[in-house]
C-alpha cells in the first residue's frame, strides 16, 4: 500500500458540518459513502462542491472523501465546499489567495435565530389590537 499524503479540512454551513480528506487521485468525490451524483442528484449543488477545485484548477489531482451530517442538502453542499476549500488550503498554502479571493474560506455564519419568549418566531410578534 502507497503512503499518501491527507489533507484534512473541516466545513460548516448553517447546521452542516462536514469533515473532508483530499489524497492525491482523478477526481473522484464520495459523500457519506456514497459518489457525489448520488449523494447531490441536483447539478446546481455538484457545481457548488466543486467550486473551489475548479477555481484552483485542481480537478483532476485530488480525490475527496466526506463525512457530513445535519442540516439539508443546500446545507450540506455548502459545508463540503467549506471543507474542500480547507483543505486545499492544507495541501497548498500557495492557494489560498484564489480561494480568498472567490470567498470559499468564509465561514457563512448566518444560522437560525432563536425564538424568544413572548413572541411567536424570532421576530414576529402576536397581532396588536387596540381594545
Amino acid at each position: 500500500m502507497t503512503d499518501q499524503a491527507h489533507f484534512y479540512g473541516t466545513g460548516k454551513r448553517k447546521t452542516s458540518i462536514a469533515r473532508v480528506r483530499l489524497v492525491s487521485g482523478s477526481g473522484n468525490i464520495v459523500i457519506n459513502g456514497r459518489p457525489l451524483e448520488e449523494h447531490l442528484p441536483l447539478p446546481a449543488l455538484q457545481s457548488i462542491v466543486l467550486e473551489p477545485l475548479r477555481v484552483t484548477n485542481t480537478l483532476d489531482k485530488f480525490n475527496g472523501v466526506a463525512k457530513v451530517e445535519g442540516g439539508g442538502i443546500s446545507g450540506q453542499a455548502g459545508a463540503i465546499r467549506h471543507g474542500i476549500a480547507r483543505a486545499l488550503v492544507e495541501a497548498d498554502a500557495g492557494l489560498k489567495p484564489v480561494l480568498r479571493q472567490y470567498g470559499l474560506l468564509t465561514r457563512d455564519a448566518r444560522i437560525k435565530e432563536r425564538k424568544k419568549y413572548g413572541l411567536r418566531r424570532a421576530r414576529k410578534a402576536p397581532q396588536y389590537t387596540k381594545r
